[in-house]
């Protein structure tokens, strides 16, 4: 793998990707249409548990949530390569969903959505991974996770 190849990068983060989630209802991880892919939405389970649950900010805290949304987009890149096999054949991030699980007059959903596209840009560079986004905010998420994260990949 060369030096920008986006595996070599998560490895010189010190950030191994995990195993590929499997579903927890009836759908796939993720499905190919022609160059694009698109991941199913992406919760925060590491080693097979919740990094956290409930509304922002009570219940889990901004800084709390946006590590989630790392972890989601971690979860997301295990499911594409687990489709494509190398995650050197992502030609561009499209888009990003971020749903974070809200409490009434939060507003900051766009701060714990940087959480992912900011590791987007780190792994992938700026002109592969700066993408058009949603951060909305939600009354509730599946398990009552605080974020899940949906991606469309447009790969070789």
């Amino acid at each position: 793998m060369s030096v920008n190849h986006p595996e070599s990068t998560l490895e010189s983060m010190g950030v191994a990707l995990p195993q590929a989630p499997q579903p927890v209802a009836s759908y796939v991880p993720s499905r190919r249409s022609g160059n694009q892919v698109f991941i199913s939405g992406q919760i925060p389970v590491a080693n097979g548990d919740l990094l956290a649950k409930g509304s922002v900010p009570t219940e889990t805290s901004l800084e709390s949530a946006t590590a989630c949304a790392r972890q989601c987009t971690l979860n997301a890149l295990a499911c594409l390569k687990a489709e494509i096999g190398d995650l050197g054949l992502v030609t561009r991030v499209v888009k990003v969903g971020v749903f974070v699980a809200s409490e009434p007059g939060f507003g900051d959903q766009p701060k714990i959505a940087n959480g992912c596209s900011d590791l987007l840009v780190e792994i992938f560079g700026h002109e592969i991974g700066q993408h058009a986004r949603a951060a909305v905010g939600v009354s509730a998420l599946p398990l009552n996770v605080p974020v899940e994260i949906e991606f469309i990949f447009e790969v070789k």
